[in-house]
């Protein structure tokens, strides 16, 4: 008879276990926030994700107006210097000290999850139970460089990034080990 105390004694374990572990699946605000922030911390927000090669070159006109008021707009705020070359009408834009300390890819902060907007009803997919999500999000660690009215002109995302209460989609999936975002 001593056996039958450690059966029960042991599934009541497991069933307290399982039970804990069901909680991080759940689809709820506080799961989805804990698994978008998680999976923000380490990503940093740039203006050129794949980088860019400095020095520069920007050949002024009507196809580059885009991309040379982006130069200019970091130029003045301080991060790089222009140099005009007449002769082969070109710009060519070089880091300073302090552009050397953002360059290639200028990362403006990471993402904070502050609340869940919506979200799917969760549903196998790719092996996963995913769900898409909208949430909104502040920007954290953002420099002194890129909330100038010059910077946000000149890169519409950035400055619907530092809005007062911007909003974004992530699918979110999980197999039974808490929810994250699938790479």
């Amino acid at each position: 008879m001593p056996s039958k105390p450690h059966f029960w004694m042991a599934a009541a374990a497991v069933l307290i276990f399982l039970a804990g572990c069901s909680t991080a699946d759940k689809p709820t605000d506080k799961n989805f926030i804990q698994a978008l922030n998680d999976y923000y911390q380490d990503r940093q927000e740039c203006l050129f994700p794949d980088g860019r090669q400095f020095p520069y070159e920007v050949a002024p006109g009507v196809d580059q107006k885009k991309e040379q008021a982006q130069m200019n707009a970091l130029t003045a705020d301080g991060l790089m210097v222009r140099l005009e070359d007449r002769i082969m009408h070109i710009d060519k834009y070089t880091l300073n000290v302090v552009g050397q300390r953002y360059a290639p890819r200028f990362c403006y902060g990471h993402r904070q999850v502050t609340g869940i907007v919506s979200f799917t009803p969760p549903a196998p997919r790719n092996g996963f139970t995913e769900t898409t999500v909208t949430y909104h999000y502040t920007m954290m660690d953002v420099p002194v460089w890129a909330q100038t009215d010059q910077v946000k002109a000149a890169f519409p995302q950035l400055a619907q990034a530092l809005s007062a209460s911007p909003t974004a989609q992530a699918t979110l999936a999980t197999v039974g080990a808490g929810w994250h975002v699938p790479h």
